[in-house]
């Protein structure tokens, strides 16, 4: 083969430099790393210069419908909170994010195009390297479709989706993105256990990747850099203009057929007059449906405007006539009232609401309540603000406004169960009253705010604050929830942060995965309740009740468990570490492979509980009753021992035929634990525990 190099002065003893090119995995990663970076810049920018003209600039228009679907289809798959039904956004914010939606998927598309017919996509053909079949020729469209939708991201992103759905990393969304970065790069990853380097997609397309540049021998199973014979690339599809050949190529391409080529692409070009007709036709449609749907938008907001004009007229008639100077019976009012309730404008729920301020005829207050709960949850900001705002003045006449605003609120509630997404009642005063008393059995407050709120002696049974079908959670952060009656409520994954519990009864309610960091649940019931996962992070349960409870895996580190009733509560694998559990009944309670390590269990009842592999480092164990406790392969460096007692010495005669049971049955369980590290040990504990077969440098 001639070499078309041909030096530049008459000197042809010139000396050729060559640059060693980057490795094929290395130019591999880049390539990807740079795809991925294009597209997703098509989001991030012009989503970014949306949310900028979403706080610079004045002006509302409705949300997109296809964005309002997408953003509704993303807080469901994602956990996320739950967006409102209308949202209004200026203009430019509404057109750049309509873009950030369809321009990734434009690139996209593009770049699956070229990868199927070329084997490159622009930047992997500007890092020299290809995509091919066993055969040296572009995958195709089918092999591409398979090699990137389904095996190299549908698989891996699917895989780490289920994950995280069901299992206890749900809802976390950044441990969602952790996995699903793990699981693209591992099956990447995986072409380094390949002898011919091939990753899974290309294993299952039945593809390889190479260089560009280099010729190789198709059909041998394995792609060559040094052997085989050249393959003529179409790089046309990247450039209006031919590229021009090399003269040794031409030499090649001479002496072999040339295949006719059948690209799409190609035969438009053949075909002027057909590609002509078709874009007029492309264009002509867009523009007849951009008529159309501009026509849908005015009509709609022209009907927007008059239903506004029919409400504003209903208002101010109600208006007049609540005004009017003439003598206007009760039933006149009553009738105005009564019409406001129907009047769809923000600012019928607040004449309402102030109405309600200023009633003493407790018949008319009655009629402005019914008035408002016809006007369904939008009154209840209006109403959250007169609650607040009474529940901070002592006077007769804010008590009376508190109460009415309180009924009104619960009745809203009631009526609109499991319709209470992204309702705001943060600081709300709920609370027993002298005439009120909060009782919303089996409610579905999903999705509603009530941070801060006062929720005292509410009666909540069976009460649902988390919802399966729209992934909504609410959030009870700060909440006052003394002597509240929760039994059987479902709070699972609800964000109860510093919540005050004290008193409250939580017997067999769902408390799973839930954030209760700080909260105090001095003196609640939670008799079978299930806290498996929960955060209870320096929560106060002093003086609980968790006979039967499931804390499988809960998060108890720090917490303060004084006095607690723990007969046969699960704690397998809990975070205990720094608890108090000083004078706490854990009879029957099972501890195993939990991690007690700094716990003060201090005059603790263990009684049959079951320590089996628990961390038990720097533990005190003063005075703590551990008869037929077992502690087998426990970890007990460091623990503090003075008093604890490993066997009940007492046999007493129950009556003139029963023997109760013996030492030696009512000992602990021991045999092999080491207590060589422990500490303040006396002769009885030391004898105790060689005779059940515990070891120790003083053991016999």
């Amino acid at each position: 083969m001639a070499n078309p190099s041909v030096g530049r002065g008459g000197d042809r003893n010139y000396k050729q430099v060559k640059l060693k090119p980057l490795p094929l995995v290395t130019r591999r990663f880049a390539a990807w790393a740079i795809e991925i970076s294009i597209i997703a810049s098509s989001a991030i920018v012009p989503y970014s210069m949306g949310m900028y003209a979403k706080t610079h600039q004045a002006g509302q228009v409705p949300l997109n419908p296809v964005l309002v679907a997408t953003e509704k289809v993303i807080a469901s798959t994602f956990a996320l909170p739950a967006s409102k039904e209308v949202k209004e956004v200026p203009p430019l914010t509404n057109l750049l994010w309509s873009a950030a939606l369809v321009t990734p998927l434009l690139l996209g598309g593009w770049q699956i195009y070229l990868l199927a017919k070329t084997g490159s996509t622009l930047p992997k053909r500007w890092l020299g390297i290809r995509v091919v079949t066993t055969a040296g020729k572009p995958p195709g469209l089918a092999k591409i479709v398979l090699r990137e939708g389904v095996v190299a991201w549908g698989l891996p992103l699917s895989i780490a989706y289920t994950v995280w759905r069901y299992s206890g990393l749900f809802p976390d969304p950044g441990v969602l993105a952790a996995l699903a970065g793990v699981m693209v790069l591992g099956e990447g990853i995986s072409a380094r256990f390949d002898r011919q380097r091939r990753s899974l997609h290309d294993l299952v397309s039945g593809t390889y990747v190479v260089n560009a540049s280099r010729i190789y021998a198709p059909n041998t199973g394995r792609l060559g850099e040094n052997n085989g014979q050249a393959v003529e690339w179409n790089t046309s599809i990247y450039s209006w203009k031919k590229p021009a050949a090399h003269v040794a190529d031409a030499a090649i391409i001479l002496t072999k057929k040339k295949k006719v080529q059948r690209d799409l692409w190609i035969w438009l070009r053949r075909h002027p007059k057909f590609t002509l007709t078709v874009v007029a036709s492309c264009s002509v449609g867009t523009v007849i449906g951009t008529l159309i749907a501009t026509g849908l938008y005015v009509r709609t907001q022209i009907d927007g405007g008059q239903i506004s004009e029919y409400n504003n007229e209903q208002l101010l008639a109600a208006t007049k006539q609540l005004n009017s100077t003439e003598a206007n019976t009760l039933a006149q009012r009553t009738e105005a009232i009564l019409n406001l309730g129907t009047v769809n404008n923000p600012q019928a729920k607040q004449l309402l609401v102030n109405l309600l301020a200023q009633s003493t005829n407790p018949e008319l207050t009655k009629t402005i309540q019914q008035a408002l709960v016809a006007s369904g949850t939008e009154a209840l900001p209006a109403l959250r603000r007169l609650n607040v705002s009474s529940a901070n003045n002592s006077d007769a006449s804010s008590r009376l406004q508190l109460v009415a605003t309180q009924n009104a609120i619960a009745e809203i509630l009631s009526i609109y169960s499991g319709k209470l997404t992204s309702v705001q009642l943060e600081r709300i005063n709920l609370g027993e009253a002298d005439n009120f008393s909060l009782a919303l059995n089996q409610i579905d407050f999903a999705g509603i705010d009530l941070s801060g709120a006062n929720l005292d002696r509410a009666n909540l049974v069976n009460s649902q604050w988390q919802s399966v079908e729209n992934n909504a959670t609410a959030t009870l952060n700060d909440a006052q929830m003394k002597f509240a009656i929760l039994t059987g409520a479902n709070f699972s994954r609800v964000s109860m942060q510093r919540v005050n519990l004290l008193h409250a009864n939580l017997n067999q309610a769902n408390l799973a995965f839930s954030n209760l960091t700080s909260a105090n649940l001095s003196s609640a019931q939670l008799v079978g309740a299930d806290l498996q996962q929960a955060v209870l992070t320096s929560a106060s349960l002093t003086g609980a009740n968790l006979a039967g409870a499931n804390l499988a895996k809960a998060d108890l580190s720090s917490a303060r468990l004084g006095r607690v009733s723990a007969l046969k509560t699960n704690l397998q694998l809990a975070d205990l570490s720094a608890t108090d559990w000083q004078g706490a009944d854990l009879s029957g309670a099972d501890l195993s492979r939990a991690n007690l390590s700094n716990a003060n269990l201090s005059y603790a009842r263990m009684q049959n509980t079951n320590l089996h592999q628990a961390q038990l480092q720097n533990v005190s164990l003063r005075n703590a009753d551990l008869s037929q406790a077992d502690l087998r392969e426990a970890d007990l460096t460091g623990a503090d021992l003075a008093g604890a007692i490993f066997a009940n010495s007492k046999s007493t005669q129950a009556d003139g035929f029963i023997q109760a049971p013996t030492e030696e049955f009512q000992a602990a369980l021991l045999k092999g634990v080491d207590f060589t590290n422990v500490k303040n040990l006396d002769t009885t504990q030391l004898a105790a525990i060689c005779l059940q077969g515990g070891t120790h440098p003083r053991c016999p």
